[in-house]
C-alpha cells in the first residue's frame, strides 16, 4: 500500500510540474489515484483515497500560489575611458560605487612601453544596487575626459525566477506529503524506502533555491566593469618628399643596427658552446696536425738519408 502511494504522489508531481495542472487535470488525477488503491482497507491505511485527495488539492494549491510580478532583470556595463591620471579615477570610481551602497570587486593596475611611451591601464569591476546603476554609469563617464567605449547589456530572467518559484513551491508540497506518509509507515523497509524518496525531493529543493537565490543575488546588483587608460599620442604625419626621405634613411639605419644586433645577440648566445666545445676541438685538431708534421718531417729525413 505504501508503494501505490508513493506512486500516486509522483505521477501528480510530475503532471503539476510540467503544466502548472488546473483543477480538472486533479480531479481526473485524483480519481485514478482512488480506483488505483482500496479505500475499505482497515488500518493505518484504512484513509488512502481522502489522503491522496487531500496531497492532491495542497499541491495544487502550491501551483495557484500568485507568482511573482516584478520583472528580473541582469543589468552590467562594460565602460574604457581615457584619462591622465587612471589610479585617481579608479580610486573615484570606488567610492561612487560605495557611495550608492555598491563596493569594489576588483581593480588592477598595469603599466607597458617605456620612457615617453609608458602607458598606464586600470580595470576596476564594481557591483551597485541595480535602482542605483544608470546614476552610477552616468557618474562614472565624469571621472574621465573621454570615453572611448561603452557597452551596456541587460540579460531578463523573469520567466526563469517564475519557473523556479513554482518548482520550489511543488517540490515542497511533496516534501510534507513524504512526511505524511513517512508518519503512517509500519515497517523499517517503508520507511528507509520514503527516506530515500525524501531526500531526493530535499536535494532537488536545495538545488533550485541556490538557482533562485544566484538570480536574485545578480538582478539586485549590477555589475559595472571600467577600464581607465592614458590617452594614445598621435604624432602629426609629415608629407614632404624631404621629410619621408628623412623617415626613409631613419628606418634603413634602424634596419641595420636590428640586423647588427640580432647578429651580437647570436654570438653572444653561441659563445657558451663555442667555449664548451670549440676549445677542445681546437686542441685535438692541433695535437693532430703537429703530430702529422713531425711524421712527415721525419720521413723527408729519412729519405735524405738514403740518398
Amino acid at each position: 500500500m505504501l508503494k501505490i502511494n508513493l506512486i500516486a504522489v509522483f505521477l501528480f508531481a510530475l503532471v503539476s510540474f510540467g503544466c502548472a495542472a488546473s483543477e480538472k487535470a486533479v480531479q481526473i488525477s485524483d480519481s485514478n489515484a482512488a480506483s488505483a488503491a482500496p479505500a475499505t482497507e482497515p488500518g493505518v491505511y484504512g484513509k488512502t483515497s481522502q489522503t491522496q485527495k487531500i496531497s492532491l488539492e495542497q499541491t495544487a494549491n502550491a501551483q495557484n500560489v500568485p507568482a511573482v510580478t516584478e520583472r528580473k532583470v541582469i543589468r552590467n556595463a562594460n565602460l574604457t575611458l581615457e584619462t591622465n591620471a587612471p589610479e585617481e579615477a579608479g580610486r573615484k570610481i570606488a567610492a561612487i560605487a560605495e557611495s550608492k551602497g555598491g563596493f569594489v570587486v576588483n581593480s588592477e593596475a598595469k603599466t607597458s612601453g617605456a620612457d615617453d611611451s609608458t602607458r598606464t591601464s586600470v580595470t576596476v569591476t564594481v557591483r551597485v544596487p541595480a535602482s542605483q546603476f544608470d546614476t552610477t554609469v552616468a557618474e562614472i563617464r565624469q571621472t574621465a575626459e573621454r570615453v572611448s567605449q561603452e557597452k551596456v547589456s541587460g540579460q531578463d530572467v523573469t520567466e526563469e525566477f517564475i519557473d523556479l518559484e513554482a518548482r520550489i513551491r511543488t517540490q515542497k508540497a511533496l516534501e510534507a506529503q513524504f512526511l505524511e506518509i513517512m508518519k503512517g509507515a509500519r515497517s523499517v523497509a517503508d520507511a528507509l524506502e520514503v527516506q530515500k524518496q525524501l531526500a531526493e525531493v530535499r536535494g532537488e529543493i536545495e538545488k533550485v533555491e541556490g538557482r533562485r537565490k544566484f538570480l536574485e543575488n545578480q538582478t539586485s546588483f549590477s555589475t559595472i566593469t571600467v577600464t581607465l587608460n592614458t590617452p594614445t599620442v598621435f604624432a602629426a604625419a609629415s608629407t614632404g618628399f624631404g621629410a619621408q626621405l628623412w623617415r626613409a634613411l631613419g628606418d634603413g639605419v634602424d634596419a641595420a643596427l636590428f640586423v647588427v644586433l640580432g647578429l651580437i645577440r647570436v654570438f653572444l648566445a653561441m659563445l657558451p658552446l663555442l667555449i664548451l666545445f670549440g676549445i677542445p676541438i681546437w686542441l685535438i685538431v692541433r695535437h693532430f696536425r703537429k703530430k702529422w708534421r713531425l711524421a712527415r718531417l721525419a720521413q723527408q729525413i729519412e729519405q735524405e738519408e738514403k740518398s
